[in-house]
């Protein structure tokens, strides 16, 4: 299935929504990359940009961008059964407790923001859950009732990911923002094929490959001094 964004207002839409304007808290989550930049596991711009590569190739990226494909298409379809079986997942596919916050916190803000904004009867439905929605069914929910594309959603979101994962580096280790936007830049190729493997990979083949961001997550939770809550 391809679709596309067909209208300004729906790009309009999407632009805002995965703006870092937008009220979700995402400045607030470092993705455990607090502990890997206070260990020396990340110490400058290269290492932030194999970092960020890792979570959208193996890690929650990967994850995020095949639950957001999942659920646009089973949301477009008006396939309620599936779409609750996408939310039980997404809420259970995250390997720490901060991780899961960082995704569930962010879902929940996400729909009570965007059904004021932008009214629609699927972003109600999952409010009236009455438990937090991880962020990429969130979007994807939003950008299929809404009328956007799958392919446009997952590569704002994706993007959306890796620029918030970005600025977290630059605060943290910290690098210039010409250095930031290098990163972003270099990590182009990198959105795109976690696009792509979404837009293939059945869920029932997914799995993530990186302990290491997961142990630095977990060493979070305790870690002495912290400016992030993930």
């Amino acid at each position: 299935m391809r679709t596309s964004i067909t209208t300004d207002a729906g790009l309009y839409r999407l632009l805002t929504w995965l703006s870092p304007a937008y009220p979700l808290g995402a400045f607030s989550f470092s993705h455990g990359l607090e502990y890997a930049v206070e260990t020396g596991l990340v110490r400058d711009a290269a290492g932030l940009e194999g970092w960020i590569a890792t979570v959208l190739a193996d890690g929650a990226g990967r994850i995020d961008a095949a639950l957001l494909a999942a659920a646009w298409r089973a949301a477009h379809a008006g396939d309620a059964a599936a779409l609750d079986d996408i939310v039980a997942l997404a809420g259970a596919w995250r390997g720490t407790a901060e991780t899961a916050l960082e995704s569930l916190s962010q879902g929940a803000a996400f729909v009570a923001t965007t059904r004021h904004a932008w009214p629609h009867p699927a972003l109600e439905a999952l409010a009236r859950r009455g438990e937090p929605v991880a962020l990429p069914v969130a979007v994807a929910v939003a950008a299929a009732a809404h009328g956007i594309g799958l392919e446009a959603a997952l590569v704002a979101y994706t993007h959306g990911l890796a620029a918030n994962l970005v600025s977290a580096g630059v605060r943290l280790i910290p690098l210039g923002q010409s250095d930031g936007q290098r990163v972003i830049a270099a990590l182009e190729g990198c959105v795109a094929a976690a696009c792509r493997r979404a837009l293939a990979d059945p869920l029932d083949d997914l799995g993530t490959a990186a302990p290491m961001l997961d142990w630095c997550s977990m060493q979070h939770e305790t870690q002495y001094t912290r400016l992030f809550r993930s």
